[in-house]
């Protein structure tokens, strides 16, 4: 039962953390920063929904949102966001189920093949989430770099060079966190339930026993004349 619950406790803290990551990553505006920072005066990031250039002496920050995700946007852009949202819906309806079928929380007491099942099933929903976050943070940078790459290798200097940025990593790391905590949650929390199922198995056919025995016993030593007895006391009583 403690390592039970030391595996829960461990799934639910990857997936906390990956949950936030995931979404930290979608939401802001570092998923390519430009390389050449000798020659700049200041930072310029983009993301998946605005770009913001940071003065590098003063600190002031200015962002230019995208155009309306109904404009025409880069393929690279349209489906890193796809893939990130719904690796973000994903990742949080499992750490939703993971919290719901802890040992600690008071949902379904009585029931703990049902609260296993739901970790099974969380499980199983994080390291779902864990493919679109990686294939779109992974395909994102790789992107990045095979741009800036052929730009070096063909001597074109346009100004600004990108390389992937924060935004990105956290996109990697919340996946990996998800396939780390979707592992322990599958993987290891089903041997515990095999187990836990033969004991409450085990349980209930002595409880059983227990009740068959106890009837058995009760009409040994309530022989039919006794009972009918008893009847016509009762019948007299009331007369």
């Amino acid at each position: 039962a403690g390592m039970r619950f030391f595996l829960q406790y461990v799934g639910c803290f990857f997936a906390f953390f990956s949950t936030g990551f995931l979404i930290a990553s979608t939401w802001t505006d570092c998923w390519m920063v430009n390389a050449d920072d000798s020659l700049e005066v200041s930072t310029k990031c983009r993301g998946l929904w605005w770009e913001c250039v940071t003065n590098v002496f003063d600190g002031i920050q200015t962002c230019d949102e995208y155009d309306s995700i109904f404009a025409e946007h880069p393929v690279k852009l349209v489906l890193t966001r796809a893939m990130m949202i719904t690796a973000d819906i994903l990742a949080g309806f499992g750490f939703l189920f993971l919290v719901l079928g802890l040992d600690c929380v008071k949902f379904l007491p009585d029931e703990p093949l049902i609260k296993l099942r739901i970790c099974l099933v969380s499980g199983i929903t994080l390291l779902i989430a864990g493919l679109p976050g990686i294939t779109g943070s992974v395909w994102y940078a790789v992107d990045v770099y095979v741009e800036r790459s052929s730009l070096v290798f063909h001597n074109v200097f346009l100004g600004i060079q990108y390389k992937f940025g924060w935004s990105c990593w956290l996109g990697m790391a919340g996946s990996l966190g998800c396939f780390l905590s979707g592992a322990l949650l599958t993987c290891c929390m089903y041997l515990f339930r095999e187990t836990t199922s033969g004991r409450l198995h085990s349980a209930y056919s002595l409880r059983k026993g227990y009740s068959s025995a106890g009837t058995i016993v009760t009409n040994v030593h309530l022989p039919s004349s006794q009972t009918a007895t008893a009847k016509m006391y009762a019948v007299d009583t009331r007369v």
